[in-house]
């Protein structure tokens, strides 16, 4: 029952009552992604992703986003998209997570905003 009123109030949790209903009369699916979302276009070209979890723009790989934003470039079969070894999977923002980026996280100087000059 919560998850029903987070649909129809909540967009940030996941598709609304409204997406929902939008994606089964208008919406033709066009394919899904290495992390489960999935992608739609309407018959006007309009083109919409519903997010597997959490909605963050980020977790669009890059081969998907010049497709949802209209962007022509020599990617145009996604399915038969060539990945190389050297290549990494594509990750989400990182920001506040274990997981991102600090130069010195090895130093433990993650906390301290300023070096002493006094030793």
């Amino acid at each position: 029952m919560l998850t029903f009123f987070k649909q129809i109030f909540v967009w940030w949790n996941q598709q609304t009552l409204g997406t929902r209903i939008q994606t089964i009369l208008f919406g033709k699916f066009v394919g899904k992604d290495s992390l489960g979302n999935k992608y739609y276009e309407n018959k006007n070209g309009k083109r919409w992703v519903i997010y597997n979890s959490e909605i963050e723009a980020t977790k669009i790989p890059d081969d998907w986003y010049s497709w949802i934003h209209h962007t022509k470039n020599k990617i145009e079969n996604l399915h038969n998209l060539k990945r190389y070894e050297w290549q990494k999977q594509h990750l989400s923002n990182q920001t506040g997570t274990d997981q991102s980026y600090h130069p010195n996280k090895k130093n433990n100087e993650i906390g301290k905003k300023y070096k002493s000059w006094k030793k």
